[in-house]
């Protein structure tokens, strides 16, 4: 099955009300685990790729090469999306030209006027190329590829105008960030995501910064709209950890264990485990 558009898996996802994880990809190993774990349980599933992502792994082409391949080889039958994320305005347009089936524009840290003029022009660039578009208000906290955030509420009417633009989906700030969560955390703004997901058309919402956030708040902001979530930091800890653990056990060097197909597994493993906790979580396996 060749990539497809995000726009219909997260429609669907939107109107039977459930979610869409985008796993971020780093390597051969990240992308071989989201796949194959998509596949056995059947999952729509987004690959997520920052512009640092795409630039550590040779370029979007490479990243489009890579997982064009890898679905092929496998026999991945399940809707799959290449989707650039955090993308800036000349970052987006790279990418659909090599080749990718979705982006993100973050106009979010530009005043609303400059946010929406940007959003329009993507989106008129991936209309046409039957590629989807997600747009961002408010922006989201922690650390994105050096972009430090700290958090904003998204403003309703400001998700409303950009929500007219015809977006695919639409990412609001709501007290969410990327990486791991302080202890002093206050949660999820709620009443802001029920009101934006009211106003805006029944767009399929995304909630950044999915590492961290309690089951319970997960679920009850797919019940408001939210059809997208973003996994990252999760994956990489989980891979580190058991990398750690395999080196630390002395299994490197025993036999070949120094082969790199056998030292990234434990990694890999870990990575397709966490993946199925949160495709169950979002309740989307067998969902494709």
């Amino acid at each position: 099955m060749p990539i497809v558009s995000a726009k219909e898996m997260l429609a669907t996802a939107r109107q039977r009300g459930y979610g869409v994880g985008q796993f971020n990809i780093n390597n051969l190993e990240w992308t071989k685990a989201v796949l194959l774990t998509a596949e056995e349980h059947k999952s729509p599933v987004i690959l997520g790729v920052s512009e640092g992502a795409a630039k550590y792994m040779g370029g979007f082409k490479t990243v489009v090469s890579m997982v064009e391949g890898m679905m092929e080889y496998y026999s991945i039958s399940v809707p799959v999306a290449i989707h650039l994320d955090h993308g800036s305005f000349e970052g987006a347009k790279k990418a659909m030209d090599a080749g990718f089936s979705s982006v993100m524009f973050d106009g979010s840290h530009y005043p609303i006027e400059e946010n929406i003029e940007k959003t329009r022009e993507i989106v008129d660039l991936a209309t046409a190329k039957g590629i989807s578009v997600e747009a961002e208000v408010g922006g989201i906290g922690g650390e994105e590829d050096g972009v430090v955030g700290a958090g904003e509420i998204a403003d309703t009417e400001e998700c409303r105008q950009i929500a007219k633009l015809d977006i695919s989906m639409l990412a609001a700030g709501i007290g969410n960030i990327h990486g791991p969560y302080p202890d002093n955390w206050q949660g999820l703004r709620m009443d802001v995501l029920k009101e934006i997901g009211e106003t805006t058309n029944n767009i399929p919402l995304v909630l950044h910064g999915g590492t961290g956030i309690p089951d319970d708040m997960v679920k009850e902001a797919i019940s408001y709209g939210v059809a997208k979530i973003n996994v990252n930091t999760e994956c990489q800890l989980v891979f580190a950890q058991a990398t750690r653990e395999y080196i630390l056990a002395g299994l490197d060097q025993k036999g070949k264990g120094y082969d790199p197909r056998k030292l990234l597994k434990p990694g890999s493993d870990a990575i397709m485990e966490t993946v199925k906790e949160k495709m169950t979580l979002f309740n989307s396996i067998h969902q494709a």
